[in-house]
This record gives structure tokens, C-alpha cells and sequence, in this order.
């Protein structure tokens, strides 16, 4: 009777089109740190970002890469990241509460290439840098 319900080892669910295209029409995304990149190779956590960032996370290591997006926003680059809205976390008391805005998502998202609905909600997480 412990088993874990909606466990998922799949880690690079795609973003809704929809979803993207709204927010990359508000900000004219230039880079996604969660592409593999030939020029820096895979790992977009060791890297600096360029800006404006759009960034859905593998889930798996999701403290890294707030905490690695919020590091860019002090340095004044404008990330914004679609995640899980998981207010209990450490992670996000000490970074996504930081942020210039947060925007919940109404309902559950169906990821790209998923069957159902994600069992979880999720939020926009909006750091703006300077001049943006």
C-alpha cells in the first residue's frame, strides 16, 4: 500500500505550446538553459545564461536550478521558469519567494507528450533584471 502514485522517471517533460507562446511573446525568449547546447555541452547549470532565460527544469534536481536562476537574476538577467508550486519547500522560500512575480497556473498542465494531466500544479516564476 506504499507505492508511489504519478511517479515519473521521465524528466524532460516538453512545455505546452500554448503556454510557451504566451510567455515568449512577453519576453522574446533568447535562450533555454535546459537545451543541450553543442557549444557548452549539456549541462546548463554550469554555465552562465543569457538573457532573457526561459527555463522548464528537470524536476529531479529543481533546488539547482532555482537557485542557479535566481543567481542570474542578481546578476540582472531576466529568467523565467514554469515549475511544480511546491510552497513547502526550502527551495522555495529561499529563492522562488525572491522572485519579482509569481503567476499560478488555473488547473493542472498537460506536458508535452504526456497522457494526463501533470498531478501537480505549477507556476510561473518570474525573475526580471535590470531594464526589463
Amino acid at each position: 500500500m506504499n507505492r508511489v502514485l504519478f511517479k515519473s522517471a521521465k524528466q524532460d517533460w516538453t512545455t505546452p505550446d500554448d503556454v510557451y507562446a504566451v510567455l515568449d511573446a512577453e519576453f522574446h525568449f533568447k535562450y533555454d538553459p535546459c537545451i543541450p547546447n553543442p557549444q557548452f555541452g549539456q549541462d546548463g547549470l554550469k554555465i552562465f545564461w543569457d538573457s532573457p532565460a526561459f527555463v522548464n527544469p528537470p524536476y529531479k534536481e529543481i533546488a539547482l536550478w532555482v537557485r542557479h536562476a535566481y543567481n542570474e537574476w542578481k546578476l540582472g538577467k531576466t529568467v523565467v521558469m514554469l515549475i511544480p508550486s511546491r510552497t513547502d519547500t526550502r527551495w522555495w522560500h529561499d529563492y522562488v519567494m525572491e522572485a519579482t512575480e509569481i503567476r499560478f497556473i488555473k488547473g493542472r498542465l498537460k506536458f508535452g507528450g504526456a497522457v494526463n494531466s501533470a498531478p501537480f500544479p505549477s507556476a510561473v516564476v518570474v525573475f526580471r533584471g535590470v531594464g526589463a
